[in-house]
């Protein structure tokens, strides 16, 4: 029986984050430290005639200006960081990746262009109004469906066109399924783009040491391990030379696993050159162009289906944007395909998505990571098809779902990582039931809304249903030791930016080895405490790396109970570890502490048997055969005002599935920051971009994200149908929260307005159009 497994534990981390002791990245101050600033292109697409760095380097302070010319052959267009799936047959991809600083010339607004590197950050900021760079400007390509015209600009002018990809996949025949249908629903729907806006913006320190000869890098990177890798191969340094320290970190939600972003490549570069340690921090105006960005697609889908309501096939065909260059492959866009069948059994599928070159920020991964644009398709269909065959719309959810006899399902169509798309376990109907239970969804119907529409008031109700992908491979390592402290150490190569590691990784280790959570002392994304791992993303951290630790615990139970054994006398299966305690189990009085046992197990002197390993560590690993699939329902109850369009959210309800739960709490928490930018991205976040590729709102003054007073109290349950795939049980959930709340909002605004909603976000504004394109249409 668990003591701390599933138990809702305070997190262990706190008291440093809340008492400001955690160490973030600009909190790293060295002796002699420099700064870096960057001069970034004004223009969205320009060639670059000349640069004159000569009054920058004149200004007192100024230590450096480096541009592309200046890197050697160090300069090189950045690795692929995802490749596109081998398995696909159908598709063209044309690998264009971002450089270290632009050299011919700039294809987004805020691409580095010179490097300076200063005595202070004021002086290097000062510098860039020194800096001289002659511009040619070259036309702009913003609009995704313009970008692919015979006469676009070109992005990158040795390909014949701006599409950088072509994906097709198909199962079964949908033009057969479409012959045979009672109902055809068509529409066009758009899926603006947004950027993550954490709260931590990027920032790199590096420091060379001319003794060891070694390099330290920390960096606020959601892959320590692979930017490594990258650096020694860049630097032409053994791995062993390269140290990556991703410290605690305010906020990853994708855009922190992109490799590599400039500033990365360019600062150890720096301190090797300078001899002296260097830093750069991302402002906030440089995170609305510098980091990477998502969400930009355009759908033209539809739906077939029997008279009552049964999904014969569905075709979805859209363009996605992958922004100036396309270093993270075709994830996002592949995560689209694959969500856009949903829950549903779905038997006839076909897909094409393009990917298009823009002057704009490039587009990796953000929470959800594509999921988001498939859900918001598949889901806005069923609503419509609901509408126009007089289904109640939770009613024809459950008619089209996977059942649970039919797990593990396969999908057919190739996602993110290489293989079929297959849901591990599931039982759909309860968490639909469930949220409609919690909403009060016919007492909704039977009397709220028609009281409310009696008294002049604008309130509709939504509930939407999702799938989201977790856990996927390859894998990740754990190093587990009892130390003679009696204290337990553990080391994993992914990093943490929020998620409560220290915490559902201690409760796992506490489990086997009988000791208290707060005796866990964790050590993540260090390459020098644990050499092997992807990172943290794809909600993966729990099922990939909680496995691995969970192995790694379990090793040191067993070797935990042998050297006990030894010493009491005992047999193993005899014996029971108790607070930090082995004794036997029917005399409690003969024991031994953890602490005296690693002791010994750990001898100064003396002989021991051949193949003895000393101490009581072990190192494991765990890779998943494909990703665990959690799944959830959200709905909601809004109201509208009808003179401003503004909405209250009156009740909001997430019943969620991510198999067994570590932590109560801290997944609670997770849904809860999801659902949160969730709402940014469907009501509030918007990038205004004009016919330039000038952003028009880089900034919190016109660029509205929501607050604590925006989002509502969130009403919770959650159900437990483990993954086969693990020995936990686990799936992951970090990107739950946000994943249906776009398609959410839509049917909720529909269903108060009587609007007919395709797109996201929807603002106040875009309301007040949509009203009165509907009456001038009346």
């Amino acid at each position: 029986m668990s003591t701390y497994f599933g138990k809702r534990i305070p997190r262990n981390e706190d008291p440093r984050l809340l008492t400001g002791q955690a160490l973030f990245v600009d909190d790293v101050q060295l002796p002699d430290l420099a700064h870096v600033a960057f001069y970034r292109s004004p223009y969205a697409h320009a060639r670059i005639l000349s640069i004159d760095v000569s009054a920058a380097l004149a200004r007192p302070g100024v230590i450096g200006c480096y541009t592309a010319q200046d890197l050697g052959d160090y300069w090189s267009p950045g690795p692929l960081l995802v490749s596109p799936p081998p398995t696909i047959e159908r598709k063209i991809f044309h690998q264009r990746t971002q450089v270290p600083l632009a050299k011919d010339k700039v294809r987004h607004v805020g691409e580095p262009v010179v490097m300076v590197v200063a005595e202070s950050r004021y002086i290097a900021e000062d510098a860039l109004d020194d800096i001289w760079v002659d511009f040619e400007p070259l036309g702009v390509v913003v609009d995704l469906e313009q970008a692919l015209q015979t006469d676009a600009p070109l992005i990158h002018e040795d390909l014949p066109s701006n599409m950088g990809a072509q994906v097709i996949q198909e199962k079964g025949n949908y033009e057969t399924a479409k012959a045979q249908a009672a109902v055809i629903i068509a529409r066009r729907i758009v899926y603006d783009r947004g950027p993550s806006v954490a709260m931590e913006n990027r920032g790199v320190v590096a420091q060379w040491d001319s003794r060891t000869q070694r390099l330290t890098v920390w960096d606020s990177t959601q892959a320590p391990v692979f930017i490594r890798g990258g650096l020694a191969a860049m630097l032409g340094l053994s791995e062993s030379q390269v140290r990556v320290v991703a410290p605690f970190i305010g906020g990853g939600f994708g855009p922190k696993i992109m490799m590599f972003y400039p500033e990365e490549v360019l600062l150890p570069w720096l301190a090797i050159r300078l001899k002296r340690p260097v830093k750069w921090i991302e402002d906030r105006q440089e995170n609305f162009y510098a980091t990477t960005q998502e969400r930009s697609q355009i759908h033209h889908c539809e739906l077939a289906l029997t008279q009552d309501g049964k999904i014969l096939g569905l075709r979805d065909e859209f363009l996605h944007d992958g922004g100036a260059y396309m270093p993270y492959g075709l994830t996002v866009p592949l995560n689209s395909q694959a969500n856009s069948l949903g829950g549903y059994i779905i038997p006839n599928y076909y897909s094409e998505f393009k990917a298009v070159f823009t002057n704009r920020t490039i587009v990796t991964p953000y929470r959800g990571a594509g999921r988001q644009h498939g859900t918001f398709v598949i889901e806005r269909l069923l609503d419509h098809a609901a509408r126009e065959l007089g289904i109640d719309k939770a009613e024809i959810r459950r008619r089209n779902f996977i059942q649970p006899e039919q797990f593990p399902f396969n999908n057919e169509i190739i996602f993110q990582d290489f293989a079929p798309l297959m849901f591990d376990s599931g039982n759909y109907e309860p968490v639909l039931d469930k949220a409609l239970e919690m909403i009060e969804y016919e007492r909704f119907y039977r009397e709220i809304q028609p009281q409310a529409r009696a008294e002049g008031r604008k309130l509709g109700l939504g509930v939407v249903f999702y799938i989201e992908g977790t856990g996927i491979g390859p894998y990740e390592g754990a190093r587990v030791q009892v130390e003679a402290s009696g204290k337990v150490s553990v080391a994993t190569g992914i990093g943490t930016q929020g998620q409560g590691h220290f915490t559902s990784f201690a409760q796992i280790v506490a489990d086997q080895v009988g000791v208290r959570p707060q005796d866990v002392m964790m050590v993540t994304g260090d390459t020098d405490q644990f050499h092997w791992g992807a990172g943290t993303f794809a909600s993966r951290g729990a099922v990939v790396a909680g496995n691995a630790i969970h192995a790694a615990a379990q090793d040191v139970r067993q070797k935990i109970l042998h050297h006990a054994g030894e010493v009491l006398e005992a047999a193993p299966d005899a014996l029971e570890i108790v607070a930090g305690q082995v004794r036997v189990q029917s005399d409690p009085t003969r024991s031994i502490s953890l602490g005296k046992l690693a002791q010994r197990a750990n001898p100064m002197r003396g002989a021991v048997e051949p193949g003895t390993v000393p101490g009581l560590e072990s190192t494991n690993y765990f890779g998943p055969r494909y990703g665990a699939t959690a799944f959830g329902a959200h709905a909601m109850i809004v109201e509208v005002d009808e003179a401003t369009l503004q909405l209250k959210i009156h009740k909001y309800v997430v019943v969620h599935d991510c198999g067994k739960v570590i932590n109560p709490l801290i997944l609670d928490g997770q849904i809860h920051g999801g659902v949160a930018q969730g709402i940014g991205n469907a009501f509030y976040e918007q990038l205004h971009m004009d016919e330039n590729g000038q952003l028009l709102n880089a900034s919190f003054m016109d660029f509205l994200i929501p607050t604590a007073l925006d989002v509502p109290h969130l009403e919770m349950a959650h159900t437990e149908t483990p993954s086969p795939l693990n020995p936990l049980g686990v799936k992951g959930a970090g990107e739950a929260g946000a994943i249906p709340v776009g398609a959410l909002f839509a049917q909720a605004l529909e269903d108060a307005l009587g609007l007919e909603i395709n797109e996201i976000p929807i603002s106040p504004q875009k309301l007040f159009e949509l009203t009165a394109t509907a009456e001038a249409l009346a």
